[in-house]
């Protein structure tokens, strides 16, 4: 299977590695993502398999601008990876910023939203397409601190599995990948370059990289036609999830 494939995030990390492993295998990329100096470094490196799209998929109407100026060898998406995230902070809710939240909602759960929007009815209209979107599993599993970055993933899960009953009747095929910890510049964003605080969460364990989620996207676009992965969570074999967090209270 080959065709057109638009990621978002594709400046970095799991983003930057989709761009490689489907520009390498014939497809033709459309690397969406706001440093146009990242995607023109892709472009060197990929040649004419590589669109660079700078765009903040955050902003309405530059993702629908970025959609329209596609040259027509791009423009004809056949499967579209909804990858831009972001974490912002890592602050109890009482202590959180308001900005910090505008930006996960604004990225995670819009951004979102703006990309699909513009290429579903597309789909649609030919019968033919796969929308992949990056969730995480702190969208099934809480954890202290979690409160907004984990709810954005939460609704990464359930919007994907309403387009799948939305969808049903047409080959358009929808899934939704669950990352556990992963290292790429995600936890550098998530605080501001500290180096001490982005490491600190690797301390001990080896992590997921993001060729370990570019395996697994390239095998969910692959699956014949008629078979949908639609919910896929991947843990690094050093984390678990199952402790419940208690606050005893001692007499007076």
């Amino acid at each position: 299977m080959s065709g057109v494939i638009c990621i978002t995030g594709a400046s970095a990390g799991i983003g930057q590695a989709a761009a490689k492993r489907f520009a390498t295998h014939g497809w033709r990329v459309v690397g969406m993502a706001r440093r146009l100096d990242r995607l023109e470094g892709l472009k060197n490196e990929l040649g004419d398999a590589f669109y660079p799209a700078a765009c903040d998929v955050g902003d309405r109407d530059a993702v629908a601008d970025a959609f329209a100026a596609l040259p027509p060898e791009f423009a004809d998406i056949d499967v579209l990876v909804n990858n831009a995230g972001v974490g912002k902070g890592l602050d109890l809710a009482q202590d959180a910023t308001l900005d910090d939240w505008d930006v996960m909602i604004q990225t995670n759960i819009n951004g979102l939203l703006y990309c699909t929007h513009a290429v579903l009815p597309g789909m649609v209209a030919k019968n033919h397409g796969f929308i992949v979107n990056l969730g995480s599993i702190a969208g099934e599993y809480n954890y202290k601190t979690g409160n907004v970055y984990g709810a954005t993933k939460a609704f990464v899960k359930h919007f994907t599995q309403n387009l799948k009953a939305d969808l049903l009747g047409t080959m358009v095929r929808v899934s939704c990948i669950e990352p556990g910890l992963t290292r790429t510049e995600f936890q550098q964003v998530r605080f501001d370059r500290d180096e001490a605080k982005s490491e600190a969460p690797y301390r001990g364990i080896t992590p997921l990289t993001a060729g370990d989620i570019v395996e697994a996207i390239w095998w969910v676009v692959n699956q014949p036609e008629h078979v949908t992965v639609t919910t896929l969570e991947i843990w690094p074999t050093d984390l678990a999830n199952g402790t419940f967090a208690f606050h005893r209270r001692t007499s007076d």
